[in-house]
């Protein structure tokens, strides 16, 4: 392979993303303290599938991630007694994560911080640069063909008397 300017390019758009990814997962850890940011994403992840189908699976397939991963990010929340996880009643061979009272707390406690981050983070950009960056990354996501399944469609929480958060 011949090493021109555009294979440079994508070495160091890899390298980057890959070092970008890192630091905002370490940043974002130090910023949410009870959550860490793998955490709190897997927490949105399942406010963001249709009520009841919070399985490891639909959520590590929202998160890009493995099913391992997310066993990993709810068994730490459920120690933490944020999450329980019981059997699906729809296929016994599922786990539904719901969030307990606690998690729920520390849920919008973790959104709210991650918020602040959210505009630290991205306070250079404006509005069409963020949608021209999004656009980008959700291109990029594609390589291998599958489209990612975001977080576009509303979420499924409500808290404080009903309030919605999200």
């Amino acid at each position: 392979m011949e090493y021109t300017r555009e294979v440079f390019l994508r070495q160091q758009t890899y390298a980057t993303l890959f070092s970008v990814s890192n630091k905002l997962q370490v940043c974002g850890d130090k910023e949410l303290e009870k959550l860490t940011s793998r955490q709190l994403m897997a927490l949105i992840a399942a406010v963001h599938l249709p009520k009841g189908e919070a399985s490891l699976n639909n959520i590590a397939k929202k998160m890009g991630t493995t099913k391992q991963n997310v066993k990993q990010l709810v068994s730490a929340m459920e120690k933490k007694a944020y999450v329980s996880v019981a059997h699906s009643t729809a296929d016994k061979r599922a786990c539904s994560v719901e969030m307990t009272e606690e998690g729920q707390q520390v849920f919008v406690e973790c959104y709210m911080r991650g918020m602040l981050f959210f505009e630290e983070v991205f306070h250079d950009f404006s509005a069409e640069e963020l949608d021209v960056f999004w656009g980008m990354l959700k291109k990029l996501y594609r390589f291998d063909g599958r489209e990612q399944d975001g977080f576009e469609e509303p979420a499924d929480f409500q808290y404080e008397g009903g309030k919605e958060v999200l």
